[in-house]
């Protein structure tokens, strides 16, 4: 155990093989511990003790498509379909900016009433108003081009988790009309048209092995993005998953000490998934690398019908209105939120 681990926090990469056999040792308490202080003290050379917020705005969940761990797949006939108007979304950043939000993330299924020019103009109408926030957005699948308007509409950031860098597990999650190699081109056309990237993917979903864990942490060091997002896989009642077990929650802790070392300057969520499957999830996850949280800003009408997995949390009153809750849980474990845009350092 101890030489893989120590040559992973020298080399700060491995082979796929290598990969494997760390990741082999996420329940020996000594190799987790070993790789969290190491994350932590990197996350605090590149971040100091700063935690970003993210104000989440979920404006659709309507989807095309019908990937078969999703709450809200296009062939759940039984989830509560809504769309946010623009008017709506404005008001969430309206109350977001005055909770201290500098960055909101416009994330939805893949909706095709939110055109190029819809969307473009939502993201000129935040930046126009709020020109010292950024604007994530987490839509999908798009072209280039679309990609390329909303880019020069001003959106900074965007979050497009690749679920599984292996192409057979990835046919296992999703049905034959999505590909892996469409998602991959989508992440290097966001990269090339200048976002901070984010990718990511779950941990625990059905069908996983650790070599599919070991070709993600391949596939984020050929990405190098900005962001990665991981939670461990949670079933939903209306999916073909629903009777599978849920993922670690040792484990996702585990990954997000190596993600952080595998990639230093990462912006790396403590994310809902998380706090979802352990009360004290985010608190562990900043306490292991972590530096971002993401509550919520929809409209408390609409958080229940945003079903990604079942028992989801900050679907009530307490999501991003509790903000003085989500700090002192923060400074619990040594570390402070912030008022700032958050972008990754370079």
């Amino acid at each position: 155990m101890k030489d893989i681990v120590e040559t992973f926090i020298k080399e700060r990469q491995l082979t796929r093989e290598e990969y494997v056999e760390l990741l082999g040792c996420w329940n020996d308490p000594s190799a987790a511990e070993r790789l969290a202080a190491e994350a932590v003290k990197i996350r605090k050379q590149y971040y100091g003790t700063k935690v970003y917020t993210r104000g989440l705005i979920e404006f659709t969940n309507y989807c095309k498509n019908n990937c078969y761990y999703c709450g809200i797949r296009h062939g759940n006939h039984n989830a509560k379909r809504y769309r946010l108007t623009k008017e709506e979304i404005l008001e969430c950043c309206v109350s977001g900016y005055e909770l201290g939000f500098r960055t909101f993330v416009l994330q939805g299924g893949e909706d095709p009433y939110y055109t190029d020019d819809r969307m473009a103009d939502i993201v000129r109408s935040i930046k126009d108003r709020y020109p010292n926030c950024a604007v994530t957005l987490s839509l999908g699948e798009r072209s280039y081009e679309s990609y390329k308007r909303l880019r020069e509409a001003g959106a900074d950031r965007y979050l497009l988790r690749h679920e599984t860098a292996n192409e057979e597990h990835y046919g296992r999650l999703h049905p034959a009309e999505m590909s892996l190699k469409t998602r991959k081109e989508c992440l290097y056309f966001l990269k090339e048209l200048g976002y901070q990237v984010g990718a990511g993917f779950m941990v625990g979903s059905p069908g996983q092995r650790l070599r599919d864990l070991a070709e993600d942490l391949v596939f984020l060091k050929e990405l190098e993005p900005q962001m990665v997002g991981i939670g461990p896989f949670i079933p939903h009642h209306d999916t073909k998953f629903a009777s599978e077990p849920a993922g670690s929650v040792e484990l996702t802790l585990y990954l997000l000490s190596i993600i952080r070392i595998l990639l230093p300057k990462v912006l790396l969520p403590a994310t809902t998934a998380l706090g979802t499957m352990d009360p004290k999830g985010r608190e562990k996850g900043l306490a292991v690398g972590a530096n971002v949280v993401m509550p919520n800003l929809s409209p408390v009408k609409n958080r229940k019908q945003y079903d990604l997995y079942d028992n989801k949390i900050c679907t009530g009153e307490e999501a991003a209105e509790c903000r003085g809750c989500l700090a002192r849980r923060v400074e619990s474990v040594g570390y402070q939120l912030v008022n700032e845009r958050g972008d990754a350092v370079s």
